[in-house]
C-alpha cells in the first residue's frame, strides 16, 4: 500500500530546510541552499521523469501552485503536454527574446565591442531559424541537434561557438524562469555523446610562419620600404606582439627614456597591462615616424592602417601564404632553438597567460628585465642587415603573387 504523502501547509513554506518537499499530486517545493524556494511539477513521460518549474514562492502561493498542478494533471489526462497550461497562464519568452536580452546584459563585460554583433549574427543565422520562436521551456536536446547537425562537419569551429552561445542563453533563461533542469546544449555528458569532438572533426590549423632563418631577408626587404605598413610589420616582428596591438599603438604608450612600450589592459587579449622592452631598431622606427606625429591623432602608425594592408605588405616581401600572426611563431621557434632562456620568459614575451591557476596565483612578476635581455638578443639576430642583400627576383615574384591574391 502506497504511503500517503503529508500535505504542505502554507505556514511551513518559508521555514522548510533545503531539499525537495512533496505536496502530493505531482507538486514539489524545492528549497535551495541559497534559500530560494520554487514550485516544481514532476511527471513521467515514456518512463522518464520530467520536471517543470512553476515559479518562485514569492510569485505563487501554495494554493495557486496546487491549482496549476491540478490543471496540468488534467492536460496529461487529455493527452496534452502539461506545458500548455503554463503557456495559457503566462506565455514564456522565446529563445530569441532571451538571446537578445542576454547579449545586452553581457555586453558591458566584453572588452571588444564586436563580440555583441558576433553573438547576435551567429545566433540569428544558425539558431533562430530552428529555435528562435520556441518557448524557452520547450527547447530540448533534439532542438539543439537540429541547429548543429547542418554545420558540425563543414563549419565545425562556427558550430562549436554556436553551441556555446546557445548554452549560455539557455542558462540565462533557466535562471530567470526558475527552471530546474539540465541544459540541453551542454557539451560534457550531453552533446559529447551526439557529436564528434571539434578537434577531431576539424584539427587546429596553425598560422603559417616564416622560418626565423629566412626572416632576416624579409626584414631587409621591409627596411627598403618607406611606408606605414612596412614599419608596422617590422615592429610586430621585433616585439612579437599581435597585429591589433601594434596598429592601435599610441605615442602615449611609448617611453623613449626607459625604452618601454606599455600596452593598456583594454587593448590586450589577456585583459592585463603588458610592458614591452624596445630594441634599438624599434627606437629607430619611432624616430622616423615622429615627423607624422601631429597629423595622426596620437596613433603611431596612423588611424587608417588595416590588418589587410599589413598582411599584404608581409606577403609581398616574403611568401603568399605568410601570416602576420605567424611572426610570433617565428620568434618562439627561435627562442626554443637558439637561446637558453627559460620557457616562462619566452611565453611572457608573447603575453601568454599562465594556464595553471595555482601557478598563476603565485606569479607576481612580469619578468621584464629578463625579457629585455631576450628581446635585445632577438633584435640583434634579425638586425644583421650588413650581411644580407635583397634577392630582387625573389622580391618581385612574391610581389606579383601577393597582388594577385
Amino acid at each position: 500500500m502506497a504511503k500517503e504523502v503529508k500535505k504542505l501547509k502554507a505556514v511551513q513554506i518559508n521555514s522548510l530546510p533545503p531539499g525537495t518537499h512533496s505536496d502530493g499530486n505531482n507538486l514539489l517545493l524545492r528549497v535551495r541552499d541559497s534559500g530560494s524556494r520554487s514550485w516544481v511539477f514532476r511527471y513521467k513521460q515514456n518512463g522518464r521523469a520530467i520536471e517543470l518549474g512553476l515559479g518562485s514562492t514569492n510569485d505563487r502561493t501554495l494554493a495557486e501552485a496546487r491549482e496549476i498542478a491540478s490543471n496540468m494533471r488534467r492536460a496529461i489526462a487529455r493527452g496534452q503536454s502539461p506545458k500548455v497550461v503554463l503557456r495559457i497562464e503566462k506565455p514564456s519568452k522565446t529563445f530569441s527574446d532571451y538571446a537578445l536580452e542576454c547579449i545586452e546584459h553581457k555586453k558591458a563585460g566584453w572588452r571588444n565591442s564586436k563580440h555583441a554583433s558576433q553573438w547576435t549574427n551567429t545566433l540569428k543565422q544558425y539558431a533562430f531559424p530552428f529555435i528562435g520562436d520556441k518557448s524557452i521551456t520547450d527547447i530540448g536536446v533534439d532542438d539543439v541537434k537540429a541547429v548543429l547537425n547542418p554545420i558540425w562537419k563543414d563549419k565545425t569551429e562556427t558550430a562549436s561557438r554556436v553551441r556555446q552561445r546557445i548554452e549560455v542563453v539557455l542558462d540565462y533563461a533557466f535562471l530567470h524562469e526558475d527552471i530546474d533542469k539540465s541544459n540541453p546544449a551542454r557539451w560534457k555528458g550531453c552533446l559529447d555523446h551526439v557529436f564528434a569532438a571539434p578537434k577531431k572533426v576539424s584539427p587546429v590549423v596553425h598560422f603559417n610562419a616564416i622560418p626565423y632563418m629566412q626572416l632576416l631577408e624579409v626584414m631587409q626587404a621591409l627596411r627598403a620600404k618607406d611606408c606605414m605598413s612596412a614599419y608596422c610589420v617590422r615592429w610586430i616582428a621585433l616585439t612579437a606582439c599581435r597585429s591589433s596591438e601594434a596598429r592601435g599603438m599610441t605615442w602615449d604608450e611609448i617611453n623613449m627614456t626607459t625604452k618601454t612600450w606599455t600596452i593598456p589592459p583594454n587593448r590586450m587579449k589577456s585583459g592585463r597591462e603588458h610592458r614591452v622592452p624596445l630594441t634599438n631598431e624599434c627606437l629607430e622606427i619611432l624616430t622616423k615616424l615622429e615627423k607624422y606625429k601631429s597629423g595622426n591623432d596620437g596613433m603611431v602608425f596612423g588611424q587608417k592602417l588595416s590588418d589587410v594592408a599589413v598582411s599584404k605588405t608581409l606577403k609581398i616581401v616574403s611568401y603568399p601564404k605568410a601570416t602576420v600572426h605567424g611572426l610570433r611563431s617565428s620568434f618562439r621557434d627561435w627562442c626554443g632553438d637558439k637561446t637558453n632562456f627559460p620557457r616562462d620568459v619566452c611565453e611572457a614575451a608573447l603575453a601568454h597567460s599562465v594556464q595553471n591557476q595555482t601557478e598563476a596565483a603565485y606569479r607576481r612578476s612580469d619578468l621584464f628585465e629578463k625579457r629585455r635581455e631576450l628581446m635585445v638578443k632577438w633584435g640583434d639576430y634579425i638586425d644583421n642587415r650588413s650581411n644580407f642583400k635583397i634577392d630582387q627576383e625573389f622580391f618581385e615574384n612574391n610581389k606579383r603573387r601577393a597582388l594577385n591574391l
